[in-house]
């Protein structure tokens, strides 16, 4: 029997796209994924896909990656939003709430059922412990975020006192495999996507990545156990994280005039973020004039990642998508769920065109 025309290590959002694409133009396609489901972390995601409105901000944004893949992503994301509701992918909203962006809200558990539908037999509870020599493989393996090692060596020596807010599986395969075919490292490997989130003893289980990101560093005063202060730098606050990180035990503390509490946060106010603190058990203390909320960091995704050309490729026969390649969001922050779309169906085109 035949063996297929292309593998795909990974059954997230990357993966998906790039084993749906290769069915699409009729190639045979083999999906492995190392955890229990379909859906990496774009299943625990709030579903948006999204990019800058204007292309001079995607660069001022992201000012230390590749411009010719951010470039890519620009140019034919709405292409592949357009391609996913041909798939059957139910939209919540085409408004991303944020006027620098545009883009869709897709829901999670639909457009994960969408592209499995499309992608084919997927092979659960199996991982790719080697590279094939006959045929060409896609890593989307989603970075490296679950691996305690590696976002040791290259994000925090903080790395056991994280949060973890997406999938358990993604342990650096991807880049291991790469890195062993010859590829190299992109610059940002110290760079990751998330969110500071309450303090322990706060119980956060899945449903709750989303809900209890504690988003609101600009309305507040933002300290670590020493007292020293950060100035949040960025709209989304990536930064503010990736500092706590950083921080002795991964730490910090927002200190929140009263005055602040009734600002908007998306659908929420800062009050509303606070008391879901408290409610999972976070530390929150109430002062005279402002509440302090003991927060730790969590991490969504790594941004660093294997070096790729415009086809996908990091090196002979071989793609990386997803959080598997690095070059776009560096130096800041894009929508990974959209770079992953874009050159999940690139890598399939290049792969099977190889």
């Amino acid at each position: 029997m035949p063996g297929p025309d292309v593998l795909v290590a990974g059954a997230g959002m990357g993966g998906l796209v790039a084993a749906a694409r290769a069915r699409e133009v009729g190639a045979e396609v083999a999906v492995l994924e190392k955890g229990d489901r379909p859906g990496g972390s774009m299943l625990l995601s709030g579903g948006f896909v999204w990019r800058y409105r204007e292309w001079e901000r995607f660069r001022i944004e992201c000012p230390g990656g590749d411009p010719d893949l951010q470039r890519l992503v620009w140019e034919r994301l709405d292409a592949g939003l357009a391609w996913l509701e041909e798939l059957g992918a139910p939209v919540l909203s085409r408004e991303t709430g944020n006027p620098l962006t545009t883009g869709v809200r897709f829901d999670p558990a639909g457009l994960t059922a969408a592209l499995v539908a499309r992608a084919g037999e997927i092979r659960l509870g199996e991982a790719l412990g080697e590279l094939p020599r006959d045929v060409p493989v896609v890593l989307a393996t989603g970075g490296f975020h679950a691996d305690e090692g590696l976002v040791r060596e290259h994000i925090t020596p903080h790395a056991t006192e994280l949060v973890l807010r997406g999938n358990p599986w993604s342990r650096g395969d991807g880049l291991r495999l790469g890195l062993e075919r010859g590829a190299s490292l992109t610059a940002g490997m110290d760079e990751f996507w998330g969110r500071n989130m309450p303090a322990p003893p706060a119980r956060i289980a899945p449903e709750g990545f989303r809900s209890l990101g504690q988003s609101y560093a600009r309305h507040a005063t933002v300290t670590n156990v020493a007292g020293d202060r950060y100035t949040p730098q960025t709209w989304s606050e990536i930064d503010v994280a990736q500092w706590t990180a950083r921080q002795p035990r991964a730490r910090a503390w927002y200190a929140v005039a009263d005055e602040a509490l009734g600002e908007q946060v998306r659908e929420r106010t800062v009050a509303e973020l606070v008391e879901a603190a408290r409610a999972a058990g976070a530390p929150v203390e109430r002062r005279e004039r402002d509440t302090i909320v003991e927060v730790v960091a969590g991490i969504t995704t790594t941004l660093g990642g294997l070096r790729s050309d415009t086809r996908g490729r990091v090196a002979d026969g071989l793609y990386a998508v997803g959080a598997d390649a690095g070059g776009i969001s560096t130096g800041g922050w894009a929508s990974t769920l959209a770079s992953a779309l874009v050159f999940g169906r690139i890598a399939a085109d290049a792969a099977l065109a190889d």
